[in-house]
């Protein structure tokens, strides 16, 4: 009899500590939720049973039955912008969420310029952020970062925590994340989230699921641990461990800065690009969400070999960065042509991408009148004898070269395909261009270098590197 009673009370304590409520990381205290929308939450409990879920901040109470393997998923309705409040979970056990703040979500991913903390790398800083880091205490910016994982199957589960903005946290966080939600903090005057999934060095199929690879047959997906070769690299590996735990977090939309790793093998990005941002939307199943990206910014990628400088012109993956922003619905460029650094793969400037990409949301999401918010871009030429025309899109506010008299980034190519040095001038929205070794132009281009300093802005915002031919 002692026996049995022995074992019946273990066997109730089990009962009782599985009937505990389990949340993601995502899910717990100081977390920030999008604020008027049906908000989803999900987690795990007693097979079978009951969960009821009350919200503070209306009172209101749910009810959902967790599966025959324990879990659940419901979405609760969420008011606007304010706080903290909490959640609470119950199933005859209780667990409180506290310190919510309900505002704007935005997701936040890509490889090391994303990654990049405001105290920056080694030997690379983040300009100004000494003093940013110290003016940064704010209970109304709240951080997620993500820790590094990759797995050849779906996790369940992220590893990472909920801080609030002050400068230890900061410190630590992503910089080009930081200053995009201090301005749209600022600006909408709301709590703000931010959830970073990122990891240098990866590549754009790292972050694809593999049925959306297979109109890619490079993507070499693993099948087995043996098989990866680069865990930051390899397709799909931090799709899986990364992004897929998050996938159905109700948020605003998402910010993106990717593409170096990618700059060798340009010419299927576009492809690749949108595939994956029509991929992350159809998993999320919350439409055409904001897409904000950064083009990657200028820099020396010649490689020194046995056989001596090999140079691959990064141009090409920017150019083709700039076809992805005409081929998906909601979805913006922020141009990085002005703030490169020749000797340096990640530029200091944070700041410059950070609120660029925040001026896309404000703009194109959020509604404010009165700027622009997308550079302009080429839209065609005309050749009139030895000179040639452009003109560009997007250019209601004219071109202009920052006091500059000309820009000194523009080449012309005749018959035999040789490009040379030109010299421009513009009137209002249109660019003149010609060169004296060029009697019958035939192509023009932009910058459409590595490293360069772009000089031709539309209004503030300066205009991607282009080119007219094909070659």
């Amino acid at each position: 009899m002692k026996k049995l009673l022995f074992a019946a009370l273990a066997f109730m304590s089990y009962i009782s500590m599985e009937a505990e409520v389990k949340l993601p990381a995502i899910f717990s205290d100081g977390m920030v939720m999008q604020q008027s929308c049906d908000a989803n939450l999900w987690g795990s409990a007693t097979a079978n049973s009951p969960v009821v879920i009350t919200t503070s901040w209306n009172k209101k109470r749910y009810k959902v039955n967790a599966d025959k393997n324990g879990k659940w998923k419901i979405s609760v309705k969420t008011s606007s912008a304010g706080g903290p409040y909490n959640i609470t979970f119950d199933d005859g056990k209780r667990l409180t969420v506290n310190n919510i703040l309900i505002g704007e979500l935005w997701l936040c991913s890509g490889q090391s310029n994303m990654e990049m903390p405001m105290k920056g790398f080694k030997n690379q800083p983040v300009e100004n952020a000494a003093w940013d880091i110290m003016r940064s205490k704010n209970d109304n910016i709240r951080l997620f970062t993500v820790k590094r994982d990759a797995s050849i199957e779906p996790k369940a589960d992220v590893t990472g925590t909920w801080q609030t903005a002050a400068p230890e946290s900061v410190r630590e966080f992503s910089a080009t994340a930081y200053y995009f939600g201090r301005m749209v903090n600022e600006l909408l005057d709301t709590p703000v989230g931010l959830v970073v999934a990122a990891w240098g060095g990866s590549s754009c199929e790292a972050w694809m699921k593999s049925d959306w690879l297979k109109a890619f047959p490079s993507a070499k997906i693993p099948k087995s641990e043996a098989e990866i070769t680069s865990k930051n690299r390899n397709p799909t590996l931090l799709f899986n461990a990364m992004l897929s735990p998050l996938i159905g977090l109700t948020m605003k939309g998402c910010i993106w800065y990717q593409g170096e790793d990618n700059y060798n093998r340009a010419s299927t990005y576009a492809d690749m690009f949108t595939t994956m941002i029509k991929g992350w939307r159809n998993e999320w199943n919350q439409g055409d969400f904001p897409f904000f990206y950064c083009q990657i910014a200028p820099y020396d990628y010649s490689i020194i070999t046995e056989k001596g400088k090999e140079v691959i012109n990064s141009a090409y993956l920017r150019e083709q960065q700039a076809k992805a922003e005409q081929m998906v619905k909601n979805v913006g460029m922020a141009v990085l042509l002005d703030a490169g650094l020749e000797k340096g793969i990640h530029p200091s400037q944070k700041k410059i991408a950070g609120e660029r990409l925040a001026r896309l949301a404000m703009v194109n999401t959020y509604g404010m009148k009165g700027v622009s918010s997308q550079s302009p871009y080429f839209k065609d030429f005309e050749v009139k004898g030895d000179t040639v025309i452009v003109s560009f899109e997007r250019a209601d506010m004219w071109i202009n070269c920052k006091g500059k008299f000309q820009s000194d980034n523009f080449k012309l190519a005749g018959e035999d395909r040789v490009f040379h040095k030109a010299k421009t001038w513009i009137e209002r929205s249109k660019l003149y261009v010609l060169s004296s070794e060029v009697n019958n132009p035939v192509a023009v281009r932009y910058a459409f270098e590595n490293y360069v300093e772009g000089d031709l802005f539309g209004d503030d915002l300066p205009i991607s590197s282009f080119r007219s031919d094909n070659w």
